[in-house]
């Protein structure tokens, strides 16, 4: 599993001319799901997501995390995070999992990010998304999330 982390004042995605969800202050992830990620711990994941300082305290510092200053999520599902460009001009996502196998892997981790008593909102999983954000800071960060069957 491969997410992008954006700090954000404020995110939105809109399908189709309409607004399906929206989030002030918080975490906007795109959340890319790789064909070999049926063991990923979604849990332990969505943990270190929340649990990231990356909010400024009251002295500058990052220290805080998302639970920590209240914020939101918006988790959006794009399987262009493994479009590999290696050879060629045109990206391959051979490495990007099967909508099949994706789309219940991507709710199952949303599922664990509620765990969390989180308010956590989504864009619609295979739609042609627009996605607005405001990036604070800016702050983004990339974690790639090996399958437990990989990690030793």
């Amino acid at each position: 599993m491969r997410l992008v982390v954006q700090r954000v004042r404020h995110a939105s995605v809109v399908v189709d001319g309409e607004k399906v969800a929206a989030i002030a202050q918080g975490l906007l992830l795109l959340v890319g799901i790789a064909s070999g990620d049926a063991d990923v711990d979604l849990h332990r994941a969505a943990r270190k997501v929340v649990d990231l300082r990356i909010f400024e305290d009251d002295a500058g510092k990052m220290n805080r995390s998302v639970r920590e200053v209240g914020g939101q999520i918006l988790a959006v599902s794009q399987f262009t995070l493994y479009g590999d460009t290696r050879k060629g001009r045109r990206p391959s996502f051979a490495g990007a999992a099967s909508p099949e196998v994706a789309e219940p892997l991507f709710d199952a981790f949303v599922g664990a990010l509620r765990d969390e008593r989180l308010d956590v909102q989504t864009g619609k999983f295979g739609a042609k998304m627009a996605v607005e954000l405001l990036n604070d800071g800016p702050v983004t960060l990339l974690i790639e999330v090996a399958p437990a069957s990989s990690v030793g």
